[in-house]
């Protein structure tokens, strides 16, 4: 477990703001009395800049009648910054043995289903389909399986996957710096990591055994990231466990403490809604409802007040929300995406959540042109890093 500078200051904040869901009622206080007048002034300054209270009016109920202006702003703020252009990437589902108990997750250990872990041979074989799509920028994705997906085995995919892939980056159980370290030498370049919710009473809740049932240690993470190197850092929440708004308080303020600690790397946010699926019962687990309309919001004040972080968006969306989204500030989106190990290579297994949005990669790039929107398949390559 580190116990690094970085990681008690980002413990240290969330505590002192009462973001770790110690100041739940304070906050929820203070976002309904933000009045029009605010939110107007508010929209009035320069965009792109990030202080707490400017993101809590944007966030606050009487903001909800001012989305249609924030769109715009955000639109205009993201075409500065990033162009006409939105990133493509495909996830590569590993394994679907997993250590944990998570209440929402189909991977949960004590689900009963056949699972599945690709060795090298086989996740190269889904790896050349989702090449042949175009896709040059691969997430590895696996379940907590660190007796099969260990450091070595994803170095050695890193080193056969560097060929075809421009990008690699991966959305994996926690490591160690050291460890991540050695991920970075072997041509890893991200880490995705979501806290899944930063309310200390509902992370016990819904993380009841295993690993990852550690919510300090969770939250150490991205500092490691940042100490190992990753150029790029991706955070998130699981959107439905919590208040959103809360959520996305924390999740700004973790971002800022990123981005002040490790500025050669860019931290990118992710808005990852719960879905469907197998054996996870929503209603009896009493996730949140999160509606689309708070999704938009959600999406539009990061973007106002985080001008140049990177806005991910999954197939865990509907196409026609995705469709509408790569206007409002996203720049990075999946296509053709595959939940369950060998998913490309047409293996029958279950999957971590059913996808939503199901249209091929393709079709995704039409969408995109059909808006005035170029599809990025390729935005890095090895040879722009110093040390090559």
């Amino acid at each position: 477990m580190t116990t690094s500078s970085q990681y008690l200051d980002i413990k240290q904040i969330l505590a002192d703001r009462g973001l770790d869901g110690s100041g739940r009622e304070i906050w929820i206080k203070r976002l309904n009395e933000i009045t029009p007048a605010e939110v107007e002034w508010t929209l009035s300054r320069k965009p792109g800049y990030y202080v707490l209270d400017r993101l809590l009016v944007f966030i606050s109920p009487a903001a909800q009648n001012y989305l249609e202006k924030m769109a715009q702003l955000a639109h205009q703020l993201t075409l500065q910054r990033f162009g006409r252009t939105i990133r493509l990437y495909a996830p590569l589902y590993l394994s679907s043995v997993c250590v944990n108990s998570c209440l929402y997750c189909a991977f949960n250990k004590t689900h009963q289903f056949p699972r599945i872990r690709l060795t090298i041979e086989q996740a190269l074989a889904d790896a050349e389909i989702i090449a042949k799509e175009g896709f040059r920028d691969l997430l590895l994705v696996s379940s907590e399986d660190k007796s099969f997906i260990t450091v070595d085995y994803l170095s050695e995919l890193a080193s056969k996957l560097r060929c075809k892939f421009s990008s690699l980056s991966v959305e994996i159980y926690q490591m160690t710096t050291e460890e991540y370290s050695k991920l970075f030498a072997a041509g890893i370049e991200g880490v995705t990591l979501y806290q899944e919710t930063y309310d200390r009473d509902l992370y016990r809740k819904y993380h009841p055994a295993g690993p990852k049932a550690d919510y300090d240690f969770r939250l150490s993470a991205p500092d490691s990231f940042g100490q190992a190197g990753m150029r790029e850092i991706g955070i998130g929440a699981l959107l439905g466990l919590g208040d959103w708004r809360l959520e996305t308080l924390a999740l700004a303020e973790h971002a800022q403490h990123l981005m002040k600690s490790y500025w050669k790397s860019r931290v990118s946010f992710s808005f990852p809604r719960i879905r469907p699926a197998k054996d996870v019962d929503p209603a009896a687990s009493g996730y949140l409802l999160l509606t689309d309309k708070n999704l938009v919001q959600m999406i539009l004040a990061l973007r106002l007040c985080f001008a140049d972080a990177g806005l991910t968006i999954s197939t865990r969306e509907p196409a026609y929300l995705r469709d509408h989204f790569v206007t409002l500030g996203i720049t990075r989106m999946s296509a053709g995406s595959k939940t369950n190990p060998g998913g490309y290579s047409h293996t029958d297994s279950v999957g971590q959540f059913d996808v939503n949005d199901s249209r091929s990669p393709a079709q995704i790039a039409l969408m995109l042109k059909s808006q005035n929107l170029e599809p990025v398949w390729k935005d890095w390559d090895t040879a722009f890093s110093i040390d090559n």
